[in-house]
């Protein structure tokens, strides 16, 4: 068996998806002197693609922090060098090829998948940690020794071993995403927390085409405004770091932070296929306010009630449309910290780098995990697309009338919930909530599409009074139409009604026609006049 075999910059592992829609194996060099003829990445999962994004970020962080365009030594040392790098980069509408192979050749020999010293993104002192299968690898399967899958997309030596450019995508995945099940071996070391990507909620802004989404997501400004540190991927240290369960400073650049290793990995190959790996708890480091990272939400909170705020990576919830989480993601006046992707946007557009008339998408991906992270039940992504403009300053206008539009939503949302409460309630049942939740989500499924298309249409120099004049009938329209649904398919109980008793209280008459009634009323209310 060979030493060193599987060189991630010469062979083909990274998967994307090419213009005609099908989906081509290239090398991490090809992907990236190559990424304006890509659409996308097109992995197995998003979160495998989000991994994988980061990866090739850190890259170009480290190339365009020290070289021009045209590979000439040229460190970025003020804000203004910044944003004339980037905008050199945007102008070429590619990723120069000069720099890229000459620094990747530089690192060649750090990019081996298997190698006796230094293993790309692994160390051989995880021998001893936590063994699992290639089927606990494969984000697809995530089957661990003692939960089988009953249903399982592979099966055969399919799931039980992985081809080397598969196992060098999960490879990627399973550092940032991995969950908690795997035990110190250390004396005294607490348990293992989810990955930094499974904590976070990531953030990605996408342009037509990968080389695009890889330059929108190249924040060559903390937060748009400030230097970064040193760039410092993990491939350039003297030594890979190996101990168990460290914590560490908190990285002051991308490359750091994107090459994070949050896990302690050992591939273990049979043959030509990879079937296991062992595994430890790796780099940590105190999330609280770590706004090194650029492509998260973020929750604010104090510790206690004289404490000053502070701010932590806010997870997605994937039962949740991306749209609502608009004012956390895209505004921030709240008193909120706005995503530092968000904010590097609108720094492009003040100084003109990026035209306010372009289109843009947002995606979201995160990792559903269960019981105290202990599991991965699932994975999902959303994204959301609108005029760049409405990032801008002179959009703020407008995006607070889309941030009322949407709490107008929730209100509308609770407006049928009780609704279907009370029918509930009229035809005897003495748990209502199920009831309530059902048709709030329901509301959302059915106007969620025509929110989108809404926020789609949008441009801030329109007239707001008559967009969200015709949003709100839209709006209208669907609670009418879910509420004549649920009074149609009442049962006879609730058409006739059930008075129920309250202990020292006044009884209360129920009834389908009472309930959509005061249902008709509610929406009045709420609608209103924009």
């Amino acid at each position: 068996m060979k030493e060193k075999e599987f060189n991630l910059l010469d062979e083909p592992w990274i998967r994307v998806l090419r213009p005609d829609c099908t989906i081509q194996e290239v090398s991490m060099t090809d992907a990236l002197i190559h990424a304006d003829e890509f659409m996308d990445l097109s992995g197995e999962l998003p979160t495998q693609d989000a991994a994988v994004l980061r990866l090739l970020l850190a890259v170009l962080f480290t190339v365009f922090s020290r070289t021009d365009a045209d590979g000439e030594e040229a460190p970025i040392e003020t804000a203004d060098d910044a944003l004339e790098r980037w905008g050199e980069l945007w102008q070429a509408g590619r990723i120069p090829e000069k720099p890229v192979r000459d620094y990747l050749a530089q690192w060649h020999e750090r990019f081996w998948l298997f190698h006796p010293q230094r293993p790309f993104y692994q160390v051989p002192e995880a021998a001893i940690g936590t063994e699992y299968t290639a089927a606990k690898l494969n984000g697809e399967i995530l089957e661990s020794g003692n939960k089988t899958r009953l249903f399982s997309v592979y099966s055969g030596t399919d799931k039980s071993c992985l081809s080397y450019a598969q196992a060098a995508r999960w490879l990627l995945y399973i550092n940032g995403y991995d969950d908690t099940s795997a035990k110190p071996k250390g004396k005294g070391l607490p348990s293992v927390s989810a990955g930094w990507l499974g904590k976070i909620g990531l953030l990605i802004a996408k342009g037509k085409n990968l080389a695009q989404t890889l330059l929108l997501n190249l924040t060559l400004l903390q937060d748009g405004e400030s230097l970064w540190g040193a760039q410092n991927p993990i491939w350039e240290l003297a030594e890979p770091r190996s101990g168990e369960r460290i914590q560490i400073a908190q990285p002051d650049n991308p490359a750091q932070l994107y090459t994070l290793q949050s896990r302690r990995i050992l591939l273990h190959r049979q043959g030509d296929r990879v079937d296991g790996y062992r595994l430890l708890g790796g780099d940590f480091f105190e999330p609280k306010n770590a706004f090194c990272e650029q492509m998260t939400l973020w929750r604010k909170g104090k510790e206690s009630k004289n404490a000053p705020l502070i701010y932590t990576p806010r997870r997605h919830d994937p039962s949740s449309q991306f749209w609502r989480e608009f004012p956390t993601a895209f505004d921030g006046q709240d008193g909120g910290h706005l995503p530092g992707i968000t904010r590097w946007i609108a720094a492009l557009q003040k100084v003109r780098l990026l035209d306010k008339k372009n289109i843009i998408r947002f995606s979201v991906v995160g990792a559903v995990f269960g019981d105290k992270d202990f599991f991965i039940n699932d994975t999902f992504s959303d994204s959301l697309t609108f005029h760049l403009s409405l990032l801008s300053e002179l959009g703020r206008a407008c995006r607070i009338r889309v941030i009322h539009e949407i709490q107008l939503m929730e209100k509308l949302a609770m407006a049928v919930g009780y609704l279907a409460q009370d029918i509930d309630r009229a035809a005897g049942s003495e748990d209502d909530s199920d009831a309530a939740r059902a048709a709030r989500e329901q509301f959302y499924f059915r106007v969620d599409q025509p929110f989108r298309d809404w926020l789609f249409r949008l441009e801030p120099n329109a007239d707001m009074d008559v967009c969200v004049s015709l949003w709100r009938k839209e709006a209208d329209k669907i609670c009418l139409e879910i509420g004549k649904e649920m009074i149609n398919n009442a049962g006879p109980g609730a058409l006739v009604g059930k008075v129920k008793k309250q202990e020292g209280k006044a009884p209360i008459f129920y009834s389908a026609a009472k309930a959509y009634k005061a249902f008709l009323n509610h929406i009045r209310t709420i609608i209103g006049q924009p």
